[in-house]
């Protein structure tokens, strides 16, 4: 449970399209390790996951490792966060998470980051701004006792997000404590109530937890690559449909779009934090 005397805040993010452009697999696995074009590999990711009637998010995991060890790669733990190293931000992810934690701050709030993706996990631990975030959940391997990536440990597909809002908002955080996660817990018990939620996405896989977060009075924004405009048209969507009340580019400098977009969020929670206090 939070032991600091400011009410939590969260700002919780997708990671692919939305901190950073594309896939993450896309940035150098794919077509630099593999040596395969993007769209084949998500092709043939599509037709294992229909001839197994399976998972997309096992399917593609399922994938890399096969792939990976018929190239004889390295499958260990920290080969993976090496990689992770080299996945591109949109401009400003660096200076964004302290930026808004001084807001939140002298708004007498205290804002914790996370990360809810289908991604892979260790990619994003090696990623530079690995250590902003409170957990970073997303899809992750199992290594054996030799630290190798054997299989899918989590997988997290577009519906299994929603899971992770339900444990930010009860703050039961570990992955694999479905007792406490299912445990009846009165909204006003709850560590951080949806009001006091940002989700930040940009797409299909975002929509289920973009509707938990309308549904239940959060902030759903829609963030969209300013170099691609489906992504535009993706988040447009979005906001038409009631799945977001927000979207911005992916422009996370000072001063940006979404920079006050954050900054009048933090604002919002902060007016509920009081107005609760005077109820």
């Amino acid at each position: 449970m939070n032991a600091s005397p400011r009410p939590l805040a969260v700002f919780a993010y997708d990671f692919d399209g939305t901190l950073a452009p594309g896939n993450m697999q896309e940035h150098a696995f794919i077509p630099d390790e593999l040596g395969l074009d993007h769209a084949e590999f998500w092709a043939e990711t599509r037709r294992l996951a229909e001839a197994q009637r399976g998972d997309g998010i096992l399917a593609y995991m399922h994938l890399m490792l096969e792939k990976a060890r018929e190239k004889d790669l390295e499958l260990s733990r920290d080969s993976w966060r090496k990689r992770g190293a080299s996945l591109r931000l949109f401009p400003g992810v660096e200076d964004w998470f302290g930026r808004q934690n001084a807001r939140a701050e002298a708004l007498g709030l205290d804002l914790r980051h996370f990360i809810i993706s289908s991604g892979n996990r260790e990619l994003i631990e090696g990623s530079p701004i690995a250590d902003r975030f409170e957990r970073i959940y997303a899809s992750a391997f199992m290594f054996n006792a030799e630290d190798e990536a054997v299989g899918a440990a989590l997988a997290i597909n577009y519906t299994g997000k929603t899971q992770y809002l339900f444990r930010i908002n009860k703050w039961t955080l570990d992955e694999w404590d479905n007792d406490a996660i299912n445990a009846v817990q009165p909204d006003r018990d709850r560590a951080v109530p949806f009001s006091r939620i940002a989700f930040f996405g940009d797409g299909l896989t975002d929509i289920p937890v973009m509707r938990v977060m309308t549904d239940h009075g959060g902030h759903p924004v829609a963030v969209y690559d300013p170099e691609t405009p489906i992504t535009e048209a993706a988040a447009d969507k979005l906001i038409k449909d009631g799945r977001a009340r927000l979207a911005a580019g992916g422009d996370y400098r000072e001063g940006s779009e979404l920079d006050g977009l954050a900054a009048d969020i933090l604002a919002e929670m902060a007016r509920g934090v009081r107005a609760d206090l005077f109820d």
